[in-house]
């Protein structure tokens, strides 16, 4: 449907998730819900130093190679360093922790904006009403993931003074965030049909989401760092996959 991404780009992206992931972690305090992942995290603080550092340049190298679409990368790399700020020691930056809906809709963003909407615009292609309905679909869906993810990490961010709609909302009020955003991801994916989408495509758009919800449940009960690792973030890629394993 959609040609891949150039490999400088892919490179920069590579290059960002690695900086982006390992400054987060590095400025994480130590975690009051005991996990494999947070424990590792806590003696390996100088590890994610090197591999920030290591990202930092990877991005910077290929930044300047994409240099003609710098507003655009810049833009991206903002949003993400907005999803962390909030962890530096800075008052300014500290401020931003009180931003009630900050956390969950910067990272669904960003990773929408780079995987959907950065590639037209790297390519010189002009964004039509399907790229803007595919990349508000795609949005919806990591909002939905990120839901579960801010739901097993709130007593986390109540304890850092970190505000979102998770640690905003009561049990319920989640639960209804969470079908509102995958009904909202469900009608703009539906709607691609009438932009010359196949049903074999509409279906495997929608298998994530039909999986996330089928999880939900599950999730809120089981942190396992497998099922939100491997599974939950899987299903962010798990589309792209299939289209390349049935040439879609």
């Amino acid at each position: 449907m959609h040609s891949p991404p150039s490999f400088s780009l892919t490179a920069f992206v590579f290059f960002s998730t690695i900086c982006s992931y390992n400054f987060h972690w590095y400025l994480t305090p130590n975690s009051v819900t005991s996990s494999v992942r947070s424990k590792w995290t806590q003696d390996h603080k100088q590890l994610h130093l090197f591999f920030y550092i290591i990202g930092l340049i990877g991005s910077l190298i290929y930044f300047f190679v994409l240099r003609s679409h710098w507003m655009a990368l810049a833009f991206a790399g903002f949003v993400t360093f907005l999803y962390s700020a909030p962890k530096l020691p800075q008052t300014f930056f500290k401020e931003l922790k009180n931003i009630a809906i900050g956390k969950t809709i910067f990272l669904a963003f960003v990773w929408m904006f780079v995987t959907t909407v950065l590639p037209v615009f790297i390519e010189g292609r002009s964004f039509k009403m399907e790229h803007l309905l595919f990349a508000s679909s795609r949005f919806f869906l990591i909002y939905s993931i990120c839901i579960i993810f801010d739901y097993r990490d709130k007593e986390d961010d109540k304890n850092d003074g970190i505000r979102s709609l998770i640690t905003y909302f009561n049990e319920k009020g989640i639960n209804r965030l969470f079908l509102i955003s995958l009904i909202v991801f469900a009608a703009f994916t539906i709607a691609l049909f009438f932009f010359h989408y196949s049903r074999m495509a509409i279906i495997i758009l929608l298998l994530p989401g039909i999986i996330t919800a089928s999880l939900f449940s599950y999730a809120k009960k089981n942190f396992s760092d497998y099922l939100y690792y491997f599974v939950l973030d899987g299903m962010m890629m798990f589309s792209g996959l299939l289209m390349l394993i049935f040439r879609i």
